[in-house]
């Protein structure tokens, strides 16, 4: 496909996943929310980002990023499809070059039409046995990059139960004749781009309008090893009562976040 001039269609990408845990006691959950914390820190995230730029095919330009008290971490890059030379970038950009000694109590991003960033939110309630953790992703970007290149890397770098998943394109671009295109490639679905192995652990459900070019696809887990879901636990150590108790509840859980509605939550 030839263009007039840049690219001019943006592309964006953005998901929740959600991780799903069962933290019985205050001192489990309290727990939870530290490994959470120091698992997807903002340097581990920068590290996830970073490498979303460079599948994509992009250029850093400005990474920023920090962890919060009492909880949860951000990260922002700013990205350019092609390369720039030293005079082109403004001064106020590191170019991924982040400093230990930064004297800052927050940093913040320069946001343009090409960014990565990404949110975590550790959840958990005192009189409920499971706790969630989120994370917020988002991918725009402009030109002939494209974000869902990077999607199976990131559903890969995090322990994804639910994962919510939109994409966009949005304006216009023209061909050598003028003639407006309002997308540049094919796309029926966003599993289109997801590994089909991948989807095989999954119960998918798209919701997409093709008139304005939006996709929307949802997936839940389909199998639940108790093994991977319980905090400093053994299922082994529990009643088979037990392990099929906490699994529905697991179960119940992970559909109402799935469907966006309290479906299972008692009156009162």
């Amino acid at each position: 496909m030839k263009l007039y001039g840049f690219n001019n269609l943006t592309k964006s990408l953005s998901f929740n996943i959600y991780d799903i845990c069962y933290a019985k006691t205050l001192r489990e959950q309290k727990e939870y929310i530290e490994y959470i914390d120091e698992q997807y820190n903002s340097e581990r995230l920068t590290q996830i980002l970073t490498r979303v730029t460079e599948i994509i095919g992009a250029n850093i330009l400005n990474i920023s990023k920090q962890d919060y008290d009492p909880q949860g971490a951000s990260v922002n890059v700013l990205i350019a499809e092609g390369a720039m030379s030293s005079d082109e970038i403004d001064p106020s950009c590191n170019q991924g070059k982040l400093y230990n000694n930064l004297e800052r109590e927050t940093i913040h991003a320069h946001l343009d039409k090409s960014h990565v960033t990404v949110h975590t939110y550790p959840e958990h309630h005192p009189e409920k046995a499971i706790s969630t953790f989120r994370v917020d992703i988002d991918v725009s970007t402009c030109g002939q990059i494209s974000p869902l290149n990077a999607l199976d890397y990131l559903i890969d770098s995090f322990d994804s139960d639910i994962i919510i998943i939109d994409y966009r394109v949005r304006g216009f671009t023209r061909d050598l004749k003028g003639k407006k295109l309002f997308i540049d490639h094919e796309i029926k679905s966003i599993q289109d781009y997801i590994d089909k192995e991948t989807l095989k652990k999954y119960d998918a459900v798209d919701m997409n309008v093709f008139q304005s070019n939006t996709f929307h696809t949802k997936m839940i887990i389909k199998e639940i090893d108790l093994n991977n879901y319980l905090f400093n636990r053994d299922a082994e150590e529990l009643s088979m009562k037990k392990r099929l108790e906490i699994k529905d509840n697991l179960r119940k859980e992970m559909i109402e976040i799935f469907n966006g509605m309290n479906i299972y939550q008692e009156e009162g």
